[in-house]
């Protein structure tokens, strides 16, 4: 019986960790586990017998880290240590083979310079090694981006049919690395087509059933819970975990009666916690819930819910009857379609729809750059608008999320051209309801159209959740009699299909003067008809009158709280219009990078540089930094803002006196045996970009590069990173051989598995649990700042 077939009415045991076993057999701080399917070969296979004889039917391959980029300094190529470690879980005996995959080690495009394209390559040279090697299914696990699992789950459902699983790590707040929340993750990985999804690692059971109730809530796909074993601590200078084998099983089993289907083990588990576990299952049949079913899309952050309310779609990224952004488009510039976004985003749309669609243009690049461009510089889930079904498909194939797709109609060539890439790529569907007679002109008419949608959907396994149906609004100017023919189908949709139903407002008062009147007062009917959707300019000050009282009026805005904020006396002013002129700070806090050059080479003319810098680009950061701290903002935006002031600072450069925009200078290093590097890159951007001069010794720094290189440039900062438990003791290492040598430096250190104790454990003077927290704590020592 093959994964699937067993997990349909089983419940599904992983083994636990790998890393704390080998750490056990020796493994030395920072080496490398996957050498060891090649090396020591006998130690990998008494793991994972001692796996089974625990009671697990699915053992997981010692190749997490084998991919080529984490690879390129090893001996050894990702095929020969996947091939090795597939041959080795195979022949323990193991009834089913996960080929481990996890994070690729770089950020992806905008936060980093990983494209799409290569995280794919790279997923797919592991894919496909593994294929060959024989196992029976794939895990991405230890995620923190849904658009990286999203390039590895194409890699694979496009070049094998083995099934996939996914598991991302979450944080105390909720949230991954990088900002992705469980809805979104449910919600998108379930579009995806994965068989299953979940959690691992970073916390323990208790502290992640919270999330794990999230995921329960809304993945269509049976849900895995692979957690730690509880938080990590310090004892005798070793890491030890306090979830007892008897807790750890007591814990699983409470996941399982809530509905979790595949259960295992990460950092701090053994045979011991999976033994435990196993026993407590026994005799227990797996609960599988109904998934909520929700109208939703999302992007990498943030998911709109369509039953939760009125959704405001805003559609000003359209060229139709738009000069501007024609010749914008046109110049492939997309710093004004940033702008675009951003000035909706702050105006109240909930989602938005971008649409390049001009005939002098390469439609299907233009439109998947610009998905891209505004996907960096908000966090609304889009609508990806075209009449050519090419252009969508490139767009929604590097989306971050959910995506809802404009449009799908009647015609059975239409349908058969978008519902592929919908089900392919996990979007929602606007159906508009013309066939190939056109529109209909009554609403009963229109309902069959919007009932023919739905069947056909359904035929390619797209849930009639997922559809979305336009009734399509007619003009009043021409065809008057037929405007309220619409707000029937709307009705007849909402009663006789349940499905949500969205109108592009604006198309009634086309060819009519006092256009916001009568397109406020065609809102105002719809949401009275059940519209769920409007896609209207939210910049229209009339418009938002309609949906912020409608708010109220339905509930939806509980207790009045937002229209009260929005009308009292210290409510910010309505929008301004797109092209008024921004401040530099806006411009940087929005990540416009072109904008913010452009602004600087401006106030230059009139404002010596290091006013510009202390009076612009460092409260600019300070306010983006208390946004981030505040879980406001995510790690994008923080990225987005300091790549605006690095482009600042480049015009800048050549004005400064030398020297003095050097704040003091920082030593940053990841320690010996840990080659990952994301936090320490992210900790080096935010430094330069408040004035310091940073040293960057890389990664997996031998211990005497880093005294030596401290004595001879006299640093008074030292930041050291480590994302492994096992190299946490080089940290320490590192830490007194500085000492011993003399070095005055006060240390900080970050990490995915510090914390407090840690730091003390380590003998480190400050612990930075963020990039943000660098900062504060270099301005502290350079600038006697509290």
């Amino acid at each position: 019986m093959d994964v699937r077939s067993y997990l349909k009415d089983n419940f599904l045991l992983f083994d636990g960790a790998m890393g704390t076993m080998l750490q056990a057999a020796g493994l030395p701080a920072g080496g490398l586990p996957e050498v060891y399917n090649i090396e020591h070969p006998d130690i990998i296979q008494g793991i994972h017998q001692k796996y089974l004889a625990a009671g697990c039917q699915v053992i997981t391959t010692n190749t997490f880290q084998a991919n080529a980029y984490k690879l390129k300094d090893c001996p050894y190529t990702p095929e020969e240590l996947i091939t090795a470690g597939v041959k080795l879980a195979k022949e323990s005996g193991s009834p089913y083979v996960a080929l481990d995959i996890g994070p690729l080690g770089q950020l992806m495009q905008p936060m980093g310079t990983l494209t799409f394209d290569k995280a794919y390559d790279l997923f797919l040279q592991q894919i496909m090694a593994g294929v060959a090697a024989g196992a029976d299914a794939i895990l991405f696990e230890t995620m923190s981006d849904l658009l990286e699992v999203k390039a590895g789950v194409l890699a694979a459902k496009e070049n094998c049919d083995l099934p996939v699983f996914v598991t991302m790590t979450y944080q105390a707040d909720g949230r991954t690395f990088v900002g992705v929340d469980p809805q979104s993750a449910a919600i998108t990985l379930s579009g995806l087509g994965v068989d299953a999804l979940g959690v691992n690692c970073s916390l323990g059971p208790r502290e992640l059933s919270p999330i794990i109730d999230t995921l329960l809530t809304y993945s269509r796909v049976p849900v895995i819970a692979q957690p730690n074993a509880g938080l990590p601590e310090i004892e005798n200078g070793k890491t030890v975990y306090r979830v007892t084998p008897e807790e750890y099983g007591r814990f699983m089993t409470e996941l399982s009666q809530k509905g979790v289907r595949v259960l295992g083990g990460c950092c701090g588990t053994n045979p011991d916690f999976i033994a435990s576990m196993a026993k407590n299952l026994e005799g227990l049949s797996p609960q599988m819930p109904e998934p909520k079913k929700v109208t939703a899309i999302s992007s990498g952050c943030k998911t709109t819910v369509f039953d939760q309310g009125i959704t405001v779609i805003g559609e000003r990224i359209n060229p139709t009857g738009k000069k501007l952004l024609k010749e914008k488009l046109r110049e492939q510039d997309f710093g004004y379609l940033a702008g675009e976004a951003i000035a909706q985003e702050k105006a109240g749309a909930d989602a938005l729809d971008v649409n390049c669609g001009l005939p002098d243009i390469d439609e299907a690049k233009t439109l998947q750059r610009a998905v891209q461009e505004v996907q960096a510089v908000t966090n609304l889930p889009l609508q990806i608008d075209s009449s050519a079904p090419a252009a969508i498909e490139e767009a929604v194939r590097v989306y971050n999320g959910k995506p809802l797709i404009n449009s799908v109609n009647g015609k059975q060539e239409s349908m058969d051209a978008i519902f592929p890439i919908a089900k392919k790529y996990g979007a929602a569907v606007i159906g508009l309801t013309l066939d190939e007679s056109g529109i209909p002109e009554t609403a009963q008419e229109r309902l069959a159209i919007a009932e023919k949608i739905v069947t056909e959907a359904a035929k390619y396994g797209i849930p009639r959740e997922d559809i979305i149906i336009d009734c399509l609004v007619l003009t009043a100017s021409a065809q008057q009699e037929l405007v309220l023919e619409t707000l029937k189908a709307v009705q007849l949709v909402k009663a006789k299909l349940g499905l949500h139903t969205v109108l592009g407002v604006s198309n009634v008062s086309f060819g009519l003067p006092a256009r916001p009147v009568l397109n406020s007062t065609f809102l105002a009917s719809g949401f009275g008809a059940g519209l769920s959707g409007a896609i209207i300019n939210p910049l229209s000050e009339p418009m938002m009158q309609v949906v912020r009282s409608f708010r109220v009026l339905n509930n939806q805005d509980r207790d009045a709280t937002s229209y009260i904020a929005h009308y009292s006396n210290t409510a910010p002013p309505a929008p301004a219009a797109l092209s008024a002129e921004r401040s530099l700070k806006e411009y940087i806090m929005e990540g416009r990078q072109t904008e913010t050059t452009r602004k600087t080479e401006e106030l230059l003319k009139t404002r010596d540089a290091l006013s510009i810098i202390d009076e612009e680009f460092i409260p600019a950061l300070d306010t983006v930094g208390e946004q981030y701290e505040k879980g406001k903002l995510f790690l994008p935006q923080l990225i987005q803002a300091a790549e605006a002031v690095k482009c600042g600072f480049d015009v800048l450069k050549s004005s400064v006196p030398q020297g003095s925009m050097d704040k003091g200078t920082v030593l940053l290093a990841t320690v010996a045996g840990d080659i990952h590097d994301i936090g320490k890159n992210i900790a080096k951007m935010l430094l330069e970009n408040y004035g310091y001069r940073v040293i960057d010794l890389g990664k997996d720094v031998p211990i005497n590069t880093v005294v030596k290189t401290a004595l001879e440039h006299q640093v008074r900062l030292i930041g050291l990173s480590a994302l492994m438990t096992t190299t946490v003791s080089a940290m320490k290492d590192t830490i007194t051989a500085l000492k011993e040598a003399g070095c005055k430096a006060e240390i900080m250190v970050g990490g995915a598995v510090l914390n407090e104790e840690y730091v003390k454990f380590v003998g480190a003077d400050h612990y930075a649990k963020d990039a943000r927290t660098d900062v504060l704590i270099a301005n502290r020592i350079f600038g006697g700042e509290e």
